[in-house]
C-alpha cells in the first residue's frame, strides 16, 4: 500500500500533480486538476504554486489514511467520472483489429440506445445488468440475422476491457442473465450445376470469375483468396497450406483438378495467384456474372465459401472433415451447412413430384 505525489511537466509550461496509489495489487492514478501549477513566470505565481504543492501533500497524507482504514474506493472516482460512450470512442481509436467497423457500429447503437432512455452521459458506476439487458433487447429489435449477437459480442469485449482497467468494481456482465437471440439470415448457395454454369458464362473479368470459382471449390474467403500467393500452393502434391486471416488458424486444403485448372500456370513464389480489384469491384463483377448466367440468387463472394461447405455436406462428407476443410475451430459454425444441404435435397426431390 502506498500513495506517492508526483509532478509532470506539460508542453505549455504548466505542471500537473497526480497521486500514484497502489493497494492490494491494484494501481490507480488520481490527477489533482485543481492544483495544476501555472508557468512560473513571476514571484507571485511561484508562491501560489508552492501553496498548491502544500495542499497536494495534505491530500497525499489524507489518501494514505483512507487506505489504512479502508475508507478509499480505488474504483469509484474513475467510475463516477468516466462517461461510457466517450471511453468507448477512445478505445476504438486505438483498436487495430479487422472488426473495428463492428466495434464502431455497436458503439453507435449504444449511443442511440442511451439517448432513447435519456441517459446519454452514463458513467461506468451507473452501468448495471438491467440496463445492459435492455440494450440487448434494443439490439434484437434493430438488427437482422446474427447482427444482434455479433454486436453484443463486441460490446462485451469493450466492457470486459473497461473492467480490467479498474473502471468498475466488478464485471457487470457476470450479472447479465438475458441471452442474445440471433437467427442467421439464410444465405443463398450455388449448386455444382450452377458453378459449372458460371464457368461457361462470359465475363470481361476472367480473373475475378476464376478466383470466385476457386473459392467455391476450396472454401477460401475473400480476404484469403485476395492475398493468396503461389508459395501456399503445391500443384504437384495437389494441396494448399494457408494461414486463414479471419480465424487465425493454419489450414490444409487438398486441391482437386478443378481448383488446379482455375489457378493456371504457376508463377513466382511471392506472386499473387489472383490479381484482384477491390472487394466492392469484385462483387460488382460477380453480381453481373450471376445475372448473365440466369441464376436468380443473391450471390456475393462469401456465398462461394458457403457453397463449398454446403456442397461437401450435400455429397455426404462428414461434418468433422467439413469443419477442418472450412478452417473452423469448432463444428458449431459448420452445422449451418447441414440445414442448407437438407434444403437442397428437398428441392431436388420436389423436381420429380408427379400425380399418381
Amino acid at each position: 500500500m502506498s500513495v506517492t505525489l508526483r509532478k509532470r511537466k506539460n508542453a505549455d509550461g504548466t505542471t500537473s500533480l497526480r497521486l500514484d496509489i497502489y493497494h492490494n495489487g491494484q494501481h490507480k492514478i488520481e490527477t489533482l486538476k485543481h492544483l495544476q501549477f501555472a508557468k512560473p513566470s513571476n514571484p507571485t505565481i511561484i508562491a501560489a504554486n508552492k501553496e498548491k504543492y502544500q495542499t497536494a501533500k495534505i491530500i497525499e497524507l489524507d489518501r494514505a489514511k483512507q487506505l489504512e482504514t479502508n475508507g478509499y474506493n480505488m474504483f469509484s472516482d474513475a467510475g463516477n467520472k468516466t462517461i461510457v460512450t466517450e471511453w468507448m470512442q477512445s478505445y476504438i481509436k486505438t483498436y487495430e483489429k479487422k472488426d473495428v467497423r463492428n466495434m464502431q457500429g455497436v458503439m453507435n447503437r449504444f449511443i442511440k440506445f442511451l439517448e432513447k432512455i435519456n441517459k446519454p452521459k452514463l458513467t461506468f458506476n451507473n452501468l448495471d445488468a438491467l440496463l445492459i439487458e435492455s440494450f440487448i433487447e434494443y439490439l434484437e429489435a434493430t438488427s437482422e440475422g446474427e447482427g444482434a449477437r455479433s454486436y453484443y459480442k463486441r460490446f462485451q469485449k469493450m466492457i470486459k476491457y473497461a473492467y480490467r482497467k479498474k473502471l468498475m468494481q466488478s464485471n457487470v456482465l457476470d450479472f447479465v442473465e438475458k441471452k442474445v437471440k440471433g437467427n442467421a439470415k439464410k444465405k443463398d448457395v450455388l449448386t455444382i450445376e450452377e458453378i459449372q454454369l458460371l464457368n461457361k458464362t462470359h465475363t470481361n473479368s476472367p480473373i475475378v470469375k476464376n478466383a470466385f470459382l476457386f473459392s467455391c471449390v476450396t472454401g477460401l474467403s475473400w480476404c484469403d483468396v485476395k492475398v493468396l500467393k503461389w508459395k501456399s500452393l503445391d500443384l504437384k502434391e495437389k494441396n494448399m497450406d494457408i494461414d486463414r486471416l479471419k480465424s487465425k488458424v493454419n489450414a490444409f486444403v487438398p486441391l482437386n483438378d478443378v481448383a488446379i485448372k482455375l489457378v493456371g500456370e504457376p508463377q513466382k513464389s511471392d506472386d499473387l495467384v489472383f490479381k484482384l480489384p477491390t472487394n466492392e469491384g469484385a462483387n460488382k463483377t460477380l453480381k453481373a456474372l450471376v445475372k448473365r448466367a440466369g441464376i436468380d440468387k443473391a450471390i456475393t463472394w462469401h456465398n462461394g465459401r458457403h457453397s463449398f461447405g454446403t456442397n461437401l455436406i450435400f455429397n455426404e462428407v462428414d461434418i468433422l472433415t467439413t469443419s477442418k476443410l472450412m478452417g473452423h475451430t469448432t463444428t458449431t459454425h459448420t452445422q449451418r451447412y447441414i440445414t442448407a444441404s437438407e434444403e437442397m435435397k428437398r428441392k431436388g426431390t420436389d423436381k420429380i413430384n408427379f400425380e399418381l
